[in-house]
């Protein structure tokens, strides 16, 4: 009968343990976003997509599209080579490399408020310490956060500072992985540094790299504080991203159907990009 018992709470266990988890997911993730959804179609009392006219017809909406799309083609891509060169070179050993470490890991402990009220300061146009040096050499100063043409990539700067050696930190983790007697036997048949890199580490770490892609790129189609801290999505809506867009419309408009709609549409992108990623790598591992 003890026995009997044992082996029905060994059974349950794991459901005692995975269904609460299950629960809260259903809770907190998958039911906030069907009410998004449902809320996208309310229209004056009624269900319907008017919402959705409304906002494909205005054109802040495809430019808002537009500067999100920008963002991530230019802004993912710089921040996994740079996250994986920084994890080539701390993965040497060599002396002093956890001194670089620790520097390459430093901005992400800063909280991303703090990294945006210092770069504020670093960058602004009239009494910036960037721009006081820039011209100490004779480069006149540039607007940086203040100008159309620099906003966007001024955030993009601030992003792969911040965010590098929070990536870095996975490539590392799969770079360790590897099998060390592999390197070992390239040593040995001559092979170079970058042969190395190019035809054991690259091909080993290709799990890895997809993760980081995946998460990357939808932590970057979801990102709106440094639009909302520091340009407010300017100047001349050149940094207005959707995510802003939805904050805007919700919280200063108190449009809430058009905060949904647009929601729904940022959260299709990053479900079309997410399944075009793991397509591409699905057919990488073929």
């Amino acid at each position: 009968m003890k026995s009997q018992l044992k082996i029905s709470i060994g059974k349950a266990f794991p459901y005692a343990v995975i269904v609460p988890a299950v629960i809260l997911i259903l809770l907190f993730k998958l039911y906030p976003i069907l009410l998004n959804i449902w809320n996208s179609f309310q229209w004056k009392g009624e269900v319907s997509a008017y919402s959705y006219k409304l906002i494909f017809d205005d054109p802040v909406f495809w430019k808002s599209l537009w500067t999100t799309i920008k963002f991530n083609l230019i802004l993912t891509p710089l921040q996994i080579v740079i996250s994986l060169a920084m994890a080539l070179l701390v993965s040497q050993k060599i002396k002093g490399v956890g001194a670089f470490r620790t520097l390459y890991y430093l901005p992400v402990t800063i909280s991303i408020t703090v990294a945006c009220i210092m770069w504020n300061m670093m960058l602004n146009p009239s009494n910036g310490v960037v721009n006081s040096l820039l011209m100490k050499i004779g480069i006149e100063a540039q607007q940086f956060f203040t100008g159309s043409k620099q906003a966007l990539g001024s955030i993009m700067a601030l992003c792969t500072w911040k965010g590098c050696g929070y990536w870095m930190m996975f490539l590392m983790a799969g770079i360790k992985d590897i099998d060390k007697s592999l390197y070992e036997a390239a040593k040995i048949d001559g092979a170079s540094y970058w042969q190395t890199v190019s035809r054991i580490t690259i091909p080993l770490l290709k799990k890895t790299i997809a993760f980081v892609v995946i998460a990357d790129t939808t932590s970057n189609l979801l990102l709106f504080a440094p639009m909302y801290m520091i340009t407010k999505g300017g100047p001349q809506n050149s940094t207005n991203v959707l995510m802003y867009e939805a904050y805007k419309s919700a919280f200063v408009y108190g449009d809430q159907t058009r905060a949904a709609a647009l929601m729904t549409v940022l959260l299709v992108l990053v479900g079309v990009i997410v399944a075009i990623q793991f397509r591409f790598l699905n057919k990488e591992d073929k």
